[in-house]
């Protein structure tokens, strides 16, 4: 947890850091914070990204979302659903769901959505689940259903190692935390995953 005196700082610095590294996509996740403290995060990360470099979205929140300034909105079970986020953010806007099923996958492919992330790929530590890891396998599986056509975005328990089988398998993209915020320099470790799996 980082103090409160010097979060504004860290937040600056850490969005700064990781558009140099390359980073084009970045969502801001809060479970605890109130909503002032999810809008004066999300301005501050807004700030630090350069726009039309790095788009930010948010996490469940579109009120929030549009509030700060983000780009768009990840929205799934229990949200507000994707049809009113686009219809509230507007076209141009990122708006992602999420799947955690072949059920759910199929009914996401029919929302107006820009990506779909899909897992838990692995046992992960940083989001609270009850589901079993789709492994490899599952990545393959829901390619198989999307078709080429959807962006996919595997997450959960994804390392630098297992990154490029799980592209391989068939995701667009990796979705990734602890491999790169549990380290002490998250933009160093975003590029040497770039220079793995780019």
């Amino acid at each position: 947890m980082i103090p409160a005196d010097k979060r504004a700082a860290w937040l600056d610095r850490l969005g700064r850091s990781l558009a140099d590294a390359g980073v084009t996509l970045m969502e801001y996740r809060n479970k605890s914070g109130t909503d002032a403290e999810v809008v004066a995060d999300a301005r501050i990360l807004r700030g630090a990204l350069p726009v039309g470099q790095v788009r930010l979205i948010l996490d469940d929140r579109v009120d929030v979302a549009m509030a700060s300034g983000c780009d768009g909105v990840h929205v799934d079970g229990g949200d507000l659903p994707a049809a009113d986020a686009r219809r509230l953010m507007g076209p141009e806007a990122v708006v992602g769901t999420s799947a955690t099923s072949d059920e759910v996958l199929r009914e996401a492919m029919a929302s107006p959505v820009d990506y779909i992330s899909f897992g838990p790929v692995f046992a992960t530590t940083t989001k609270q689940t009850r589901l079993a890891p789709i492994g490899i396998e599952g990545v393959r599986r829901f390619r198989e259903i999307a078709g080429r056509g959807v962006s996919l975005v595997a997450a959960a328990g994804i390392t630098l190692e297992t990154a490029p089988a799980i592209l391989a398998a068939g995701a667009n993209s990796v979705a990734v935390a602890a491999a790169i915020f549990q380290t002490s320099d998250p933009a160093g470790e975003f590029l040497r995953w770039h220079a793995v799996i780019a």
